[in-house]
């Protein structure tokens, strides 16, 4: 009962409930949400303090910038949820914070479109050497089967195509890359397919952030090729696999375009079948049958894992938040 009064007596406040309000459609920056609200940063940042304390925001961190969004599952939201229905739709000051949100989806959507454009040469340089990346998806669903009620995590998410291919079905999809300019590129994507089940954050494939076993399926599409160390971010995905969970590495056959390496900082020039799965035996993973998509001159290669059945779980003491995306205590 205690924690239902601290959610109450938080969301009982005008500006509160303005910001679980435009909080509840996306998840959003301290700056972003000063533009919306017009009160001043140490104002919204102890309004934000309050509705966290209480379970009704939840915050991640990004380097230097930190977001807020309304959680999704928990106490928390089965508060939020009833709040938010009883707020009137025609009131004044919520149309203008609507109106003023679009306008940050906007700026989102701008930032992300530039940065897409400065670097679009360099994605259409790579992707005129191999097959169309539409055959490559449709192979990459096919490998992956049903994925309803599963959670996936897209490693180098980059523009987060994978995690909104992989998203419209799976119960919940996390994309993690380290670069906060394709993070842009990725949240204003799965904003604009409205995929509410999928969220993105910085980490690093080496040193994921989350415990043994939380993932269902993992998917490492066109990534592996930059890392200076394959194996080892093979055996990380395979450590978050819950038992009968499915790596998916996608990426190039070994090939001879040394212009990859020397103008678009690729670190390893393809993959070859017995190197793969010997990572894979390394990490306790059983391959399948690998699939091959010829191109000119580059041919793209799907090699499924699966975790046995019986993999045993190192608990940590952690669990995985389904509000945030992250390990918690």
């Amino acid at each position: 009962m205690e924690q239902v009064l601290a959610g109450l007596r938080a969301a009982a406040e005008a500006t509160r409930l303005r910001l679980l309000a435009i909080c509840a459609e996306c998840e959003l920056t301290v700056s972003e949400i000063t533009q919306i609200i017009g009160q001043s940063q140490p104002r919204v940042s102890r309004h934000l303090k309050l509705l966290c304390e209480a379970g009704l925001l939840v915050r991640f961190r990004e380097g230097t910038w930190v977001f807020y969004r309304t959680p999704h599952s928990g106490p928390g939201a089965e508060l939020v949820a009833p709040v938010l229905r009883l707020l009137p739709l025609e009131d004044e000051i919520l149309s203008l914070d609507r109106t003023r949100l679009e306008q940050v989806k906007k700026q989102r959507e701008q930032v992300a479109t530039e940065y897409f454009r400065a670097n679009a040469h360099d994605w259409d340089t790579i992707r005129s050497l191999h097959i169309d990346e539409a055959e490559v998806e449709t192979a990459l669903l096919a490998a992956l089967g049903d994925l309803a009620g599963k959670r996936i995590l897209d490693i180098g998410t980059g523009t987060g195509r994978v995690l909104e291919l992989l998203g419209k079905t799976a119960a919940e999809g996390v994309g993690v890359d380290m670069s906060r300019e394709m993070l842009a590129v990725a949240r204003a994507r799965l904003q604009r397919a409205e995929l509410a089940n999928c969220l993105v954050r910085q980490a690093d494939m080496y040193q994921l952030p989350y415990p043994d076993g939380a993932f269902d399926v993992i998917t490492l599409h066109q990534v592996l090729h930059y890392a200076e160390k394959p194996e080892t971010a093979i055996a990380e995905a395979a450590r978050l696999l819950a038992p009968g969970g499915t790596l998916l590495v996608v990426d190039f056959a070994p090939h001879d375009q040394e212009e990859l390496r020397e103008q678009h900082a690729h670190r390893r020039l393809g993959f070859d079948d017995a190197a793969m799965n010997d990572w894979f035996v390394a990490s306790d993973l059983a391959m399948g049958d690998v699939v091959n998509l010829p191109g000119k001159p580059l041919t793209v290669r799907l090699w499924r894992g699966q975790a046995g059945p019986e993999k045993q779980v190192v608990s940590t003491g952690k669990t995985i938040s389904k509000t945030t995306g992250e390990a918690a205590e």
